[in-house]
């Protein structure tokens, strides 16, 4: 009898790699040595965790700086460097250092996983973003360590500084501070100005995504020869934290000293690009600011980022459509260039994925736990929007709302129509097509 061989489709091997990296990870810290008390802990525990490192999320059950043994503590951060950098592409880079050569497959995956434009030159374009990773998180643990060595003294400063550049530039928000009160994230360090700093750039070029990078070393300060898409996710991100900065600072925490307030407002605004720090109690936000800093969440960074969340591109494109209709416009359009349809109809899709995941999940978890709405709601757009920012429920869950989270974060990382393509059968070609009839809308 012949072997059957089982093809699978790029979505399928995504899907499927982030799975068993979980999966592995969650057994890693079942051990009891990742455990500071040297104890198992519990399986769905450990999931919950290797499923928010890898899909670089920052939701905790366990406070990562009081449960988790530095063994552990390094098992996550190695999941937080997978998830970030993207299973495929590590998988990749493992496979060029050996030797191998990558084949079209491979690149074809790799053209979907970190959304590159075309399949040509994708071995370079990984080489460039390795080197760019170590750089840029090597700078960052280089300047925090002052600041961390002078609070916890030279090693646990030194691997402080590694942990968090790490974390901040995967978008992870994953924290090892240890300050004496559980789940206290970075409020520590308010009004630290390095630390503040470093992060939010860590944040920042981590959430733009590595094809932006590739257009700001190529062509430097001239932004006009830059590609479209990386000229919208700029002037969209700068956007995103200008016009809350300014909210946060004249609305929510106006009872600040001026230097906690400039800081806590500035960092507040950077961090849903789904990093999951914070600087300040975010319990003590209004209602207003909670359902902000949720929608903040759910658009998230750039495709082919280390951010989560539907994309600023996504966002845009829904703006620009939506821009396009008042004025009587056929397309949508940025930068002297239209949109096709198909990229509407994508962003279209996407968004009804995320804004039903973020509804769905909410309300299941409110019905569940008997906690108010907007709470859940805000827990709910963390997971899907892979930010990690809390309002201190998630430890208390029961195991079906962690599970419901758990759900979120994996669909939030791997993408919505990632996880479609990967379950649903492609449609046939075909030359037919159905009769139009008009439908009234609005």
């Amino acid at each position: 009898m012949g072997k059957c061989k089982i093809r699978l489709s790029s979505s399928q091997i995504i899907i499927y790699g982030f799975a068993t990296v979980i999966l592995f990870g969650a057994l890693l810290l079942m051990l009891p040595i990742s455990s500071k008390s040297g104890d198992y802990t519990p399986f769905l525990n450990c999931l919950f965790t290797a499923t928010s490192a890898v899909c670089v999320t920052g939701l905790v059950v366990c406070d990562t700086a009081v449960h988790w043994s530095i063994f552990g503590q390094m098992v996550i951060l190695i999941l937080i460097q997978i998830g970030g950098m993207g299973v495929i592409t590590v998988a990749t880079v493992f496979s060029m250092a050996s030797g191998k050569k990558i084949s079209l497959m491979q690149r074809s995956t790799m053209q979907n996983a970190i959304s590159a434009p075309q399949v040509g030159g994708i071995d370079q374009f990984i080489g460039f973003i390795v080197k760019g990773i170590i750089i840029i998180e090597l700078l960052g643990a280089t300047t925090m360590a002052p600041v961390f060595i002078r609070d916890y003294g030279i090693g646990k400063g030194i691997w402080m500084s590694v942990f968090h550049s790490v974390s901040a530039f995967c978008n992870a928000g994953f924290d090892i501070v240890d300050d004496g009160i559980t789940y206290n994230s970075l409020m520590f360090y308010i009004d630290n100005p390095l630390i503040n700093v470093v992060l939010m750039l860590l944040i920042i070029v981590g959430g733009i995504g590595f094809l932006t990078w590739r257009d700001i070393c190529t062509n430097g300060i001239h932004f006009k020869r830059y590609r479209m898409q990386s000229k919208v996710i700029l002037f969209v991100t700068a956007g995103l934290i200008i016009v809350p900065t300014v909210y946060f600072f004249f609305f929510e925490f106006y009872r600040l000293p001026m230097e906690k307030r400039i800081w806590g407002s500035l960092f507040q605004a950077v961090t849903p690009r789904t990093a999951g720090f914070n600087t300040l109690d975010l319990n003590e936000m209004s209602e207003t600011g909670q359902m902000i800093t949720s929608l903040l969440m759910l658009i998230g960074g750039a495709p082919g980022s280390t951010a989560g969340g539907m994309k600023v591109t996504t966002f845009a494109v829904m703006i620009s459509s939506t821009v396009a209709v008042f004025c009587r416009r056929q397309n949508g359009r940025f930068f002297g260039r239209r949109l096709d349809d198909e990229t509407v109809k994508n962003a279209l899709t996407v968004f009804l994925i995320y804004v039903t995941l973020f509804f769905v999940g909410g309300m299941l978890i409110s019905r569940i736990e008997n906690i108010p709405l907007l709470t859940c709601m805000f827990e709910s757009a963390s997971a899907v929007g892979t930010a990690g920012l809390s309002l201190g429920i998630t430890p208390e869950l029961s195991c079906v709302s962690k599970i419901i989270l758990l759900i979120q974060m994996f669909v939030g990382r791997v993408g919505g129509l990632t996880l479609i393509f990967a379950t649903l059968p492609a449609a046939k070609n075909t030359l037919s097509k159905l009769p139009v009839e008009k439908i009234a809308v609005g």
